[in-house]
């Protein structure tokens, strides 16, 4: 299972929008995928709440776990760590 630790980008952390931004292009990928912090059990990233719960602030590492086919979930891992690492709040 393909893993990735991304840094949170945006400067207000993973709350609403930002989280509501990265659970909608989870929920895109053709692959299942996990988020959470690294050594915890990590949640589907497709659910809003769970990723809201992670209380993810600016600055925190996260590990991104992709279950499915290598070059989706590889791929899958990419399109959703460069999306966490960007300040969301600013770029969209």
């Amino acid at each position: 299972m393909p893993q990735l630790l991304v840094t949170v980008g945006s400067q207000s952390g993973l709350h609403a929008r930002p989280a509501s931004l990265f659970v909608r292009a989870a929920a895109r990928q053709s692959v299942k995928v996990g988020v959470g912090r690294p050594g915890q059990t990590p949640v589907d990233a497709r659910s809003l709440l769970s990723v809201l719960a992670l209380a993810a602030g600016h600055g925190d590492t996260l590990q991104l776990t992709a279950d499915g086919e290598e070059a989706a979930a590889r791929a899958a891992l990419d399109e959703l760590a460069a999306l966490l690492a960007d300040d969301l709040d600013a770029v969209r």
